[in-house]
């Protein structure tokens, strides 16, 4: 059994700990928040623009509660730990936990420093621990499939893919505050909209040329993102999204792939299925659930380091890349 300690507790915190609770491999042992004794106040809160579950009080009680990783790190004997905590924290609290000898699952984006994301990348492999940056959407059921029915060109070949991610303005935990620091989260483009820059990139590959425009809101520059990316196969990717909207406007995310032989699509609002459409007829194909993306992708970083194996199909270079990418995106 791997001892497991989650450090923030917002709104991914939270899920992530759903998850560890419910894995049989897994023993949570700490949870570092910046007020340890506010936790349990915030499993009844909103802290996230969906929901992924709930804790009870009682399935913490056993629990370890710390204010600072320092302490948790000389107090506990942990395997790995999940990093969920705001942006410009993740290259300080990454490093210490490789130092100490703990594989490290690090929340998205890895950095919005290109070195601070080389130098995580140097010491993983240094200190031959697994570290791998929650790209969720690789996870997902529905993107999943997307990407089979792309590879096996199961219905052509691709000719356009959308990729649509938007939200209202986040007013929980620590948001607020970062309106005031104005930038430090990376605006909606690297918190949010980064999820489709990833997942594009990791299907379709870097394209040749991207047409981006962005628009600020409160958080940053690039709190709305609308670009196409174009491929020397004629391939064309439109990704929008962002989080310029009234703060109770409803999280949603959509696919929709234009092949040769039909078009498939896919949204939030209705989440079960898959549509498919071709000329003739329109088909349902069950989508799966995507909110198990999180707990697949905590499957897997287990399992990479139970199996004392590299995460191929999350690595920390690919993190990097999309890093890199999404600077692309913004305007000059």
């Amino acid at each position: 059994m791997q001892n497991i300690a989650v450090i923030g507790f917002g709104f991914m915190g939270i899920t992530h700990t759903i998850n560890i609770l419910k894995n049989p491999q897994l023993n949570l042992v700490a949870i570092v928040a910046r007020n340890p004794d506010g936790i349990y106040k915030k499993l009844a809160e909103q802290v996230g623009n969906f929901s992924t579950g709930a804790i009870t009080h009682g399935q913490l009680n056993k629990v370890k509660l710390y204010a600072s990783l320092d302490e948790c790190i000389s107090n506990e004997k942990i395997d790995a730990c999940i990093i969920a905590v705001h942006t410009h924290l993740h290259f300080e609290f990454t490093v210490k936990a490789l130092q100490a000898g703990i594989h490290v699952f690090l929340e998205k984006p890895a950095s919005l420093n290109i070195d601070e994301c080389t130098q995580m990348i140097a010491l993983a492999k240094q200190k031959k621990l697994v570290l791998m940056v929650g790209h969720v959407v690789r996870f997902m059921p529905p993107y999943q499939k997307l990407k089979q029915w792309i590879e096996n060109e199961t219905y052509g070949e691709l000719k356009f893919l959308s990729l649509t991610r938007v939200s209202g303005l986040p007013l929980w935990g620590n948001w607020v505050e970062m309106q005031k620091d104005f930038g430090s989260s990376g605006g909606a483009l690297f918190d949010l909209v980064i999820h489709d820059i990833d997942y594009a990139a990791w299907v379709l590959g870097q394209p040749e040329t991207i047409i981006a425009t962005c628009l600020p809101g409160k958080l940053s520059n690039q709190d709305y993102v609308k670009a196409v990316w174009k491929y020397k196969s004629g391939v064309q990717v439109s990704i929008d999204g962002g989080n310029t909207f009234h703060s109770s406007f409803p999280f949603h995310a959509a696919f929709t792939a234009r092949f040769k032989n039909a078009t498939v699509s896919y949204s939030s609002k209705s989440p079960d299925n898959i549509i498919v459409s071709t000329d003739a007829e329109t088909t349902l194909v069950a989508a799966g659930d995507a909110n198990e993306g999180f707990n697949n992708e905590l499957v897997y970083f287990i399992s990479c380091i139970i199996h004392q194996k590299k995460p191929e199909l999350c690595t920390p270079q690919s993190a990097l890349t999309t890093i890199q990418i999404c600077y692309q995106h913004i305007n000059d």
